[in-house]
């Protein structure tokens, strides 16, 4: 019987040709085979091996070639395609309906002409031979394939070409798909009828029933591809290293759990501030330097400075300039007053969606991770550290990525306003988590990154920067307030930012130099202050020079209507609430009322030399140490007090050596003072008096001395230095204290005198006013007289007693006075 023309040979024929294989006559079985199809392309997976894949109906005894490919239907799952896979690892042998992917080597049939010999023989049908098991095939638009009449889609199976890497030419076959499931389009299913159903899956029989011989490999030394949505793999015998769930998008996940707000250029921030050109110049250059020097050998750089230093303006400014170099790898700018940026649960993910957007490789690793382990998110911010950015970073070394060509910085503004979710962690808590997660994992690692963290030195970041905490050796610390001067910075930008206006208004003579001075010097070096003050004059549909003259007049009085502050008394607020609630959270100081303490420590700055008597001594105030003590509070506990309020105080010691508090902003003590603008954080002065008269009665009561038998002489009082210096200020304090208007303590002045506390003092006095006559003569008589004064009406009793004593003290004292006068004449013999 004549046999019908040849077919013209195709594409795939032709190449096949090449490879020195020949049709052969029909196959003796079903192939068992493993799909290597297409799963992502080639941009995605450059660097992996590729096998382009052949599909085999299952009812089908001969191969089919190339131009006869059936296609898998896109709608075919990943379960669906494992249902297919007929492998058996110990007898080389497939069972139809029950497959699995092995985790050993798997075995094809050594016959296979796929395998065997050269790895090439396909055995394509001639046109119009009878298919087996009436299988029919008919030819589609494309000249180069061939559809099965009646199959569907999970009757075939896949059958792999030999693996290497993929290039056109004489021997191999050119693929546009890297190694994975190779999943068809929508189309090729269109085109399949479905009025028969081909035989059910033929039985393999192996070598020993006269079936194929097994091979040994199927990807022999394949390494690091990808597999549809199997991940990870490592072949030498297509051997599965980890499997996904194909449920899961791990990139999508990821994009759930960032902060789009957080980044340096997001929407949120879209007028976020920034240094001008010609101001924060020098330090804006030392921070570049650093982080464009890669061999610099420290790789953290901690910013800190109080608040509104500059520090966001100046991280702003390193953002948008290392984005411009093609350094920025992420950013992320926390703030307090948004609630999907002021925790730290969304900083990890968002740095690692930052590190794979423009990295496709990165990207197929991080999506892996989370794909294998979906919790994550839920795990510490170490462990989601190490899996979401050190382990793709080094797996991408490991495919011989060199990590130098990578975008290197990595931005953190803001770490002191980062909060907690969970009420079992303080704030502080998850800040130094965070710190922790960055020295233990991106630091300890050879990474490329160079990460620029700034902060008020508030407590997670201040301890651990300070000698003997864990960055301390590890970090670059730029302190802002101590180390730049920005007054001359504020100028420019006052003068800059009115020029401007005045542009705008024809008019460039609406401000002074010497309105600009008082700007200045308002601002106490601190940049938002004067940034503060342009927003308010700025503001539109007003007229600037009003503006400006509302914030130079500005005093508080009900019913004022301006507010050039409100901005930073909002920032003043914040920061001292959360100190309140921090402090009082300690069990320790239950009872204790952090806000009058710490307004305790702030009159003393200002006003209690004014009922110290010690004006004269030019010491303006009781050092800190001895305040705490004069309160009755534990060594330190100045210390304690202020250690959230870092960016906005700080203990310093004057000439003298003595612990002084210093506020950073004159605005600061302003909005302390002022009750319309601290609101109810703001505690009266007569609370203030009191309570320190309260507590100087209490020191002198409780002090373990014996006062039947004093030395002659103060410094041989056998007490510790501290004690006798806060004996000496509660002695010569008191009458100030008590005499004040303000204080209103008759009970407490009632028990002093019926406990002895005037007689203690009748007894401490003859050492004091013979140290320091001068200083009793001009204040301290005085103002005992004044405490009599003030008892006289309402405590007669006991405003005797102490008439009693101030009479006997004010003749002292001018008996004291008299024989020191006596004594200097003698000396120059008059």
């Amino acid at each position: 019987m004549s046999q019908p023309p040849p077919k013209k040979d195709g594409f795939w024929r032709r190449v096949f040709r090449r490879r020195g294989n020949r049709p052969t006559g029909p196959h003796q079985g079903p192939a068992n085979v493993v799909n290597l199809g297409a799963g992502t392309s080639d941009s995605e997976h450059a660097s992996t091996h590729s096998a382009p894949t052949l599909l085999l109906p299952t009812g089908a005894s001969t191969l089919q070639g190339p131009e006869r490919q059936p296609a898998i239907p896109q709608s075919l799952s990943a379960n669906n395609l494992t249902e297919n896979l007929h492998l058996s690892s110990s007898t080389n042998q497939a069972t139809p309906h029950h497959h699995h992917i092995p985790s050993a080597p798997s075995q094809v049939p050594h016959n296979d002409p796929l395998t065997s010999g050269s790895r090439g023989g396909l055995t394509p049908s001639a046109q119009g031979q009878s298919e087996p098991s009436g299988s029919e095939y008919r030819p589609t638009n494309d000249s180069n394939r061939f559809y099965p009449q009646t199959a569907s889609a999970s009757q075939f199976l896949p059958v792999p070409l030999p693996p290497g890497p993929s290039r056109s030419g004489d021997h191999l076959v050119k693929s546009s798909h890297p190694a994975g499931l190779s999943v068809p389009h929508s189309e090729d299913l269109s085109r399949q009828p479905s009025s028969q159903s081909l035989p059910p899956p033929q039985p393999y029989y192996g070598p020993a029933l006269g079936g194929h011989e097994p091979t040994t490999s199927v990807l022999s030394g394949a390494s690091k591809f990808q597999m549809g949505d199997m991940h990870n793999y490592t072949a030498s015998h297509m051997t599965v290293i980890r499997g996904g769930d194909n449920s899961i998008d791990g990139w999508k996940l990821l994009m759930e759990k960032t902060a789009p707000n957080a980044l340096h250029n997001s929407s949120a921030r879209y007028d976020a501030p920034k240094c001008d050109e010609d101001t924060r110049v020098e330090v804006t250059g030392e921070l570049m330097d650093w982080m464009q020097d890669r061999t610099a050998p420290q790789r953290l750089l901690c910013m800190t400075g109080a608040a509104g230093a500059g520090k966001s303006c100046l991280q702003q400014t390193a953002a948008e300039k290392c984005g411009k170099g093609g350094i920025l790898a992420a950013s992320y700018f926390i703030s307090s007053t948004d609630p999907t940026r002021n925790t730290v649960e969304p900083i990890i993910p968002t740095i690692a969606y930052q590190l794979g957007r423009d990295n496709l490789t990165l990207r197929q690793s991080i999506r892996a991770a989370i794909e294998r382990d979906p919790l994550v998110f839920n795990q510490s911010l170490a462990a989601q550290t190490t899996a979401l950015i050190v382990r793709p970073v080094e797996d991408l070394r490991g495919m011989g990525v060199d990590l130098s060509s990578l975008p290197h910085v990595i931005l953190i503004d803001g770490l002191d306003e980062c909060g907690s979710t969970d009420p079992k962690h303080k704030a502080e808590d998850r800040q130094e988590e965070l710190l922790m997660a960055i020295r233990l994992c991106l630091l300890k690692n050879d990474l490329p990154f160079r990460i620029f963290i700034a902060s008020r030195p508030e407590w997670a970041i201040y301890t651990a920067l300070q000698p003997g905490g864990h960055l301390h050796n590890l970090a670059y610390h730029v302190q802002l307030s101590n180390k730049y001067d920005a007054t001359a910075d504020m100028r420019r930008y006052l003068n800059s930012r009115f020029k401007e206006i005045g542009l705008r208004n024809n008019n460039l003579q609406w401000f002074s130099e010497d309105e600009v001075e008082t700007l200045v010097k308002a601002g106490s070096g601190q940049f938002i202050y004067v940034a503060t003050v342009y927003k308010f004059i700025s503001e539109r549909r007003t007229t600037p020079r009003a503006r400006l003259e509302a914030v130079l007049r500005w005093t508080p009085h009900d019913g004022q209507a301006a507010r050039p502050f409100e901005a930073l008394d909002a920032l003043y607020y914040r920061i001292l609430w959360a100190a309140k609630e921090a402090y009082e959270a300690v069990d320790t100081h239950r009872g204790r009322d952090f806000l009058l303490l710490f307004r305790v420590y702030h009159v003393n700055i200002i006003e209690f030399r004014l009922y110290t008597g010690i004006a004269s001594l030019l010491n303006p105030s009781y050092p800190a140490d001895r305040l705490s003590a004069l309160l009755c509070l534990e060594p330190q506990a100045e210390e304690t007090l202020v250690s959230d309020l870092r960016s906005l105080a700080a203990l310093e010691k004057d000439e003298r050596g003595d612990l002084r508090l210093r506020l950073y902003h004159k605005s600061f003590s302003d909005f302390l003072d002022e009750p319309s603008r601290a609101k109810d954080l703001f505690v009266r002065k007569s609370r203030v008096y009191t309570q320190v008269a309260r507590c100087l009665v209490r020191y002198i009561m409780e002090c373990p001395l014996d006062f039947d038998s004093l030395p002659a002489k103060w410094k041989e009082l056998p007490l510790s230095e501290l004690q006798r210096g806060c004996l000496k200020a509660a002695v010569k304090g008191l009458p100030g204290f008590l005499a004040s208007p303000t204080t209103a303590l008759d009970d407490e002045v009632v028990g002093f005198t019926q406990n002895g506390g005037w007689q203690k003092v009748d007894k401490l006095f003859p050492l004091l006013v013979y140290s320091e006559p001068d200083l009793f003569r001009e204040f301290w008589s005085s103002e005992v007289h004044q405490v009599f004064d003030k008892l006289k009406d309402r405590k007669p009793e006991t405003a005797a007693v102490v008439k009693g004593f101030a009479t006997k003290w004010t003749d002292d004292i001018k008996r004291v006075v008299a024989q020191e006068e006596a004594r200097r004449k003698a000396r120059r013999g008059w």
